[in-house]
């Protein structure tokens, strides 16, 4: 084959390109990459082949970085490995930081190829992965000439609730780079990994404060605490791995159809255990997540921040084959009452869910939004309108299902007002509803001991008030739960298959 293409004078070209295709697919050498390659760690080509379909992907930019001005080093792929694949047969595109080349920093290649990635998901209408360990912006590119250009963050901003964007921070990710995790639409990290606006070094010389990588953005600070980031994975391969499985409940674009997925789990069901699952007195704590294993598809529920906001369940799910949204209030954390942190997790969560068509299933069990001056400093009343905001803009299907307790606004972020373009509004027996509890309503009224018996015998009647004047479409009895929600999705089919178009945003949410 080489002779053909010396004879046709193609031979030194081939040559040059397989060279300096092979520099730039060494990365930043074998020393670096071994160094890097500690356990559970992959480089940055490694993590491309672990979230895409074996042998499925196409490289963009390749040579990116290769050729510089004269005496300047070549920067390989300059440190960001970008093209297309495939996740389920599905095509999605992928930009990875490579870390082993000028530590991961974005150059002016790299931030080219970043923008096209962007440009690209929305004209070809696919999902975009961005996997991040790096140091933001390469200092050195205030040395070269270089115009006005436009950038990944915009792109990213752009493509919001028309593509899926999934975000992995596998390493120390600072400056600009991070600031991809809060744009897309979901963002897993490593154990060990970090993101930050400026890292340690910055911070101590400009505010004199000395932190650890982790102690600044570590795990600890943005999955648990502040909630930029949803979840954490113990290794780059768990955390691949559950990327390709967030972007299996989502179609490819906001024009397309959720996606459906067959299994033996897929029928009607009586759920005989959630008796005792969900015990009738509403004063009595029990878990959520039991629950959603046993209602939904079997081993399809994906919990989303659940070490976030966790009086709030957000999850990912299949029922009868097809996929939905869940947002539960779970009695175990402060009987269910919905802080700043639990309102806001639903409120994004609902965004995106309705951006992409999902049908939404609230069951709802909580106090109401949680009370007391910790509570109010943290902005818990305008977290809960938004929230509020977020489920009454959903123009897909939404069925609202109260359990045991709903008071105030409490009821209203669960989508349990009546006639508010629910398919589905339903209750379980034995439920307590109202403005607020009776007991704590009467004492903040001063109630006269009259007054306290009809309000105290007002919460004790339940659903049958409501339901006798159709602020609930039926009362059912627990165990028929399943097989309420498939009903309703049934009557909503027409609205599940299409065809669809990007969601239309008006007005400011609050």
């Amino acid at each position: 084959m080489a002779d053909d293409d010396d004879r046709h004078g193609w031979g030194p070209l081939l040559e040059e390109l397989a060279r300096r295709r092979a520099a730039a697919e060494a990365m930043g050498g074998e020393e670096r990459l071994a160094r890097r390659r500690a356990p559970g760690r992959l480089d940055a080509r490694a993590r491309v082949a672990r979230l895409l379909d074996p042998g499925s992907f196409a490289e963009l930019g390749t040579l990116a970085g290769g050729a510089r001005e004269a005496g300047a080093p070549p920067t390989p792929a300059d440190a960001f490995v970008a093209g297309s694949g495939r996740i389920d047969g599905r095509p999605v595109l992928v930009g990875a930081e490579d870390a082993s080349v000028e530590g991961g920093s974005i150059g002016l290649e790299g931030a080219d190829k970043r923008y096209r990635l962007t440009q690209l998901a929305a004209q070809e209408r696919v999902p975009l992965v961005f996997l991040l360990e790096g140091g933001g912006h390469r200092m050195t590119n205030a040395l070269r000439r270089h115009g006005r250009t436009p950038n990944d963050l915009q792109g990213l901003a752009a493509l919001s609730g028309l593509v899926p964007t999934v975000c992995v921070v596998l390493g120390a990710s600072a400056g600009h780079g991070a600031l991809a995790a809060p744009l897309m639409d979901y963002a897993v990290m490593v154990e060990g990994a970090a993101l930050f606006a400026a890292g340690p070094p910055l911070v101590a010389a400009s505010l004199g404060e000395r932190v650890t990588k982790e102690e600044l953005g570590g795990v600890a600070v943005h999955v648990d605490a502040s909630g930029v980031a949803h979840d954490a994975a113990p290794d780059d391969a768990a955390a691949l791995d559950r990327a390709r499985r967030y972007l299996g409940y989502f179609p490819s674009n906001a024009w397309q159809t959720p996606p459906r997925r067959d299994g033996p789990d897929t029928g009607p069901r009586r759920i005989d255990e959630i008796l005792a699952l969900v015990p009738p007195d509403a004063r009595r704590p029990y878990r959520m997540r039991p629950v959603l294993e046993r209602v939904f598809d079997a081993g399809s529920v994906l919990e989303l921040q659940a070490r976030y906001g966790a009086s709030l369940v957000t999850a990912l799910a299949f029922l009868g084959g097809r996929t939905v949204a869940v947002v539960a209030n779970d009695p175990s954390v402060r009987a269910g009452a919905v802080d700043a942190a639990a309102a806001a997790k639903g409120a994004r969560f609902l965004e995106v869910a309705g951006a992409f068509h999902l049908p939404v299933v609230f069951l709802a069990d909580n106090p109401g939004v949680l009370a007391g001056s910790q509570a109010e400093r943290a902005g818990a009343l305008r977290a809960a309108a938004r929230m509020f905001a977020a489920q009454h803009r959903l123009s897909s299907p939404k069925i609202s299902v109260t359990l045991r307790k709903a008071f105030g606004f409490g009821s209203s972020i669960m989508a349990m007002n009546p006639f508010d373009h629910q398919t589905a509004s339903l209750a379980f027996p034995g439920v307590t509803l109202g403005a607020m509890p009776a007991g704590a309503g009467a004492d903040a009224a001063k109630a006269d001991p009259s007054t306290r018996a009809a309000l105290a015998a007002h919460e004790e009647s339940g659903p049958w008030r409501i339901a006798s004047t159709l602020g609930f479409d039926e009362v059912i009895d627990p165990r028929d739960l399943r097989d309420a929600l498939l009903r309703a999705l049934e009557l909503a089919a027409s609205r599940l298959d299409g065809p669809f178009e990007p969601v239309a945003r008006v007005g400011v949410l609050p």
